[in-house]
């Protein structure tokens, strides 16, 4: 006979979109979190799916009533909201999380990015007060970044608010074998993620441009899919970037890993309203440094100098010398690349990710099983 496990409902984009829940989701699902709970997708969002404007209509309304079949028929003890801190998503979300508190679970909401609580609410008093009330609701928050932390514990004072920063299966790079030479072939620069207008791409290819125009041999891959593709195209050919910029469509596994094996530089100007980006986490585990900004929670991992360089957003002067002074000098991008290894190995990994939810999510059961006994 079967050991019990507690049923926990995860919910989230599609697991085969492009996107970092979707990874996040993935990480878990394949962790040792899997061998102690019993856990179920229900997929939210439009990230993976294929509709119709009355399909989707449909499918707002109905949702929330599903979630709440599956809770009850699957006799869920907590359910594992993962939302962002933006106006579609805190909308669509609040009503999964009314919908999980008024049928008995147990309710950990994650947030991946987005804006911090005052921000979101721009002032408006009656929205404070509508998300104070709504963040009390859940059994735990989860932030991903200290920045976070230190906000929604203010925004929210009493609520337990829990730091986890998102973490990765380093074993695929682990013994990575990476090209090292960007003396002989030029600096090479990747991009990994989502083609979306605040992840700072057009910026990076400014800077690329005026790098180039210095004389500085470098190349850049863009992997990935999004709404910002043909603008970035067009960009590339008004640039003359043509022969040194290439889009290869979203990568995965192998694909990916040799990628970074190929790769010196990840580009990261994004001024999105990031949590922690996972590109940024199997980057620098394959020993791949950034060109970065400091945004959510990328300054709690990155050390500027160390493990790469940071830039102000919307700042293509300050990208062109970051790549001018890592391609001057192999030497220093060498010892960023082990240095960034050294990080990931030693604080970034799913083991400390999966053991830390499944901390959270026993607590949770716990307190559950002790509320039932006490009815």
């Amino acid at each position: 006979m079967k050991p019990y496990r507690p049923v926990v409902i995860m919910l989230g984009p599609s697991r085969n979109a492009v996107s970092g829940v979707s990874t996040h989701l993935n990480l878990l699902f394949d962790s040792a979190l899997a061998d102690a709970f019993t856990l179920i997708q229900f997929q939210v969002g439009s990230e993976g799916r294929q509709e119709s404007l009355p399909g989707k209509l449909w499918r707002l309304l109905s949702s929330p009533f599903a979630l709440a079949f599956q809770i009850l028929r699957r006799n869920a003890t907590a359910v594992h909201i993962n939302t962002s801190l933006n106006a579609s998503a805190f909308w669509r979300d609040l009503a999964y999380l009314l919908i999980a508190k008024l049928s008995g679970a147990r309710i950990l909401y994650q947030v991946h990015g987005g804006e911090t609580p005052l921000r979101f609410c721009q002032g408006n008093h009656l929205m404070e007060s509508l998300l104070r009330t709504s963040l009390r609701l859940p059994d735990a928050v989860v932030v991903l970044s200290q920045f976070e932390l230190a906000a929604y514990r203010r925004f929210v004072p009493g609520q337990e608010i829990v730091l986890l920063p998102n973490s990765i299966d380093i074993a695929p790079y682990a013994h990575l074998k990476r090209v090292n030479d960007p003396v002989l072939t030029g600096l090479r620069l990747v991009y990994i993620g989502r083609l979306a207008r605040a992840k700072g791409l057009h910026d990076a290819l400014g800077g690329m441009a005026r790098a180039q125009a210095k004389g500085i041999r470098v190349t850049l891959v863009i992997a990935g899919s999004g709404p910002d593709e043909e603008p970035l195209r067009e960009r590339v050919r008004e640039l003359g970037l043509d022969h040194t910029v290439r889009f290869v469509g979203p990568l995965f596994d192998t694909d990916k890993l040799g990628l970074y094996g190929h790769a010196d530089l990840l580009m990261l100007a994004t001024y999105h309203a990031e949590g922690l980006p996972y590109a940024l986490l199997e980057s620098m585990a394959a020993g791949v440094p950034a060109i970065t900004t400091r945004i959510g929670g990328i300054p709690d991992v990155m050390v500027d100098g160390v493990h790469g360089i940071f830039v102000p957003p919307h700042d293509d002067k300050a990208i062109c010398r970051a790549i001018e002074k890592l391609a001057n000098d192999p030497a220093l991008l060498a010892e960023m690349s082990d240095a960034c290894r050294r990080r990931i190995a030693h604080s970034y990994t799913i083991e400390r990710m999966a053991g830390g939810f499944a901390r959270l999510y026993a607590k949770l059961c716990e307190s559950r099983v002790g509320l039932l006994r006490r009815t």
